[in-house]
């Protein structure tokens, strides 16, 4: 992972959103591990204190300091200052079951507006909005989704809110492409030391089975197909994207090494616990029956020369030694 490819220069001021979330994380992480690599930074963060009472370490980070303020709230954002990047990660899929519908769609986006509207005000040069693969809706073929494709979610289903709010979100960064050079990464699937193990994602409850419990549970049939990147590769695809991304582009980003929620099971089980079954209930009744969720990355690898460092094992593995 080099890098000398994200061209961040001393005078560049960089505002976060969303940093105290995995994808927050994993590029404070990122900095934590490459100090001279990060420019001035500023996360935005509705309680730092009870973040970094979590992550003590993170508060030693050079050129960086913390605003307390929350992307719903105009008036506690920094308009006063000036930043050169806005990296909006904020509202990420972690905490949406918390949430009702219209909280989320107002989290997703007004936030969205709030930090473009503050960006222009700040005289930043580029915004990287932080997307998901859900807005390409039902995905239909185990190739993976190219940027092109133009299938989207079902805005007549409340449970689709995420997906829908996420596109709705992109088109509102397309409106201000006259004031800003804003570029979309759609996120898919990630593991990592941060991801959560006992949420929504099969990955994370799967580790946490193979440390915690007698078997590693499948809820469904397992034959829904998922590829995930290392949060570790997620932080430097994000930074490149942020510096290089074309303007006014969407970048998909994840792994294409597809894998059956089944065998992903095993594997964790191979990796972590070879003497604990793996019990497949094949539960169907309000679960998601999306088949696949497979990026295609043709476009980030090609202009951006973006690659994979770190392979599924690996993941599994330094997500396992930070399992709680």
């Amino acid at each position: 992972m080099n890098s000398s490819d994200i061209a961040f220069t001393p005078a560049d001021h960089m505002l976060l959103t969303g940093g105290t979330g995995f994808f927050g994380l994993a590029l404070l992480r990122h900095w934590q591990a490459r100090p001279m690599a990060i420019p001035r930074l500023t996360v935005l963060s509705r309680d730092p204190d009870a973040f970094l009472q979590r992550f003590p370490a993170l508060a030693t980070l050079p050129h960086l300091r913390w605003w307390r303020g929350d992307i719903l709230q105009p008036s506690s954002l920094p308009f006063q200052e000036r930043f050169s990047h806005v990296l909006h990660a904020a509202a990420d899929s972690t905490l949406g079951p918390q949430l009702t519908a219209l909280q989320r769609f107002d989290q997703v986006l007004t936030g969205t507006r709030n930090m473009l509207e503050l960006a222009t005000a700040t005289g930043a040069r580029r915004f990287l909005l932080t997307s998901s693969g859900g807005v390409y809706g039902s995905i239909e073929a185990a190739r993976g989704v190219v940027e092109t494709c133009l299938t989207m979610p079902d805005p007549l289903q409340p449970g689709q809110v995420f997906n829908v709010a996420k596109r709705t979100a992109e088109h509102l960064c397309a409106l201000y492409q006259d004031r800003l050079e804003v570029v979309i990464a759609r996120c898919f699937s990630f593991v990592g030391r941060d991801l959560p193990q006992q949420v929504h994602f099969a990955i994370g409850n799967f580790i946490h089975d193979a440390l915690h419990h007698d078997a590693i549970i499948v809820q469904g049939d397992g034959s829904a197909l998922r590829s995930y990147m290392d949060q570790r590769d997620l932080a430097h695809w994000l930074l490149v994207l942020m510096q290089r991304g074309r303007r006014a582009q969407a970048y998909n980003v994840g792994s294409e090494q597809a894998v059956s929620i089944a065998q992903l099971a095993h594997l964790v089980r191979d990796l972590l616990a070879p003497h604990k079954p793996v019990k497949v209930l094949g539960q169907v009744a309000g679960m998601s029956t999306r088949a696949f969720y497979l990026p295609n990355t043709e476009k980030a690898r090609s202009e951006l020369g973006l690659q994979l460092e770190f392979s599924l094992q690996e993941s599994i593995r330094e997500a396992a030694r930070h399992g709680k």
